[in-house]
């Protein structure tokens, strides 16, 4: 009798709650969503196309502060994304926001490599007379010395 009524509380129980979590789909999900992001964000960060020339200069770091002129092939300026009016330059310069420290904010300028000398100037000197007076140009990495 012992022996039945032992066996009956078993069988009345069932099986016992689990107390563990799979998370093997929790982590082959997290680990497509990184591809995507590392894949996807060199893609975000140009957003103007521009045909960069080739140097061996060293990789600038990304500021926060950080605004973009971009002039494309057929010689239209854009700030950031947005494109700037022919004779708009100027004053669109003086517009831009201070940084947190007072000074303008670093300025980096994305020129196609078939634009003739004098428009990548003039864009230079508008950008000199409205106080960005450190400015840097990106290039693309190359190996090879020019």
């Amino acid at each position: 009798m012992a022996m039945t009524s032992l066996s009956r509380r078993r069988f009345r129980r069932g099986r016992a709650p689990m107390a563990e979590i799979n998370v093997t789909p929790l982590v082959d999900v997290m680990l497509v969503l990184l591809i995507i992001f590392m894949v996807t964000a060199p893609l975000m960060s140009a957003g103007v196309p521009v045909d960069l020339p080739d140097s061996n200069a060293k990789p600038l770091d990304q500021t926060p502060e950080q605004v973009t002129l971009s002039i494309t092939p057929d010689g239209a300026v854009f700030i950031d994304s947005t494109l700037v009016e022919p004779g708009t330059l100027a004053a669109r310069l003086a517009a831009l926001p201070q940084g947190s420290n007072g000074k303008p904010p670093l300025v980096t300028l994305r020129a196609d490599k078939g634009l003739e000398y004098g428009t990548v100037m003039a864009v230079m000197g508008e950008l000199n007379r409205a106080g960005f007076n450190a400015i840097s140009l990106v290039t693309n990495s190359s190996v090879a010395a020019p």
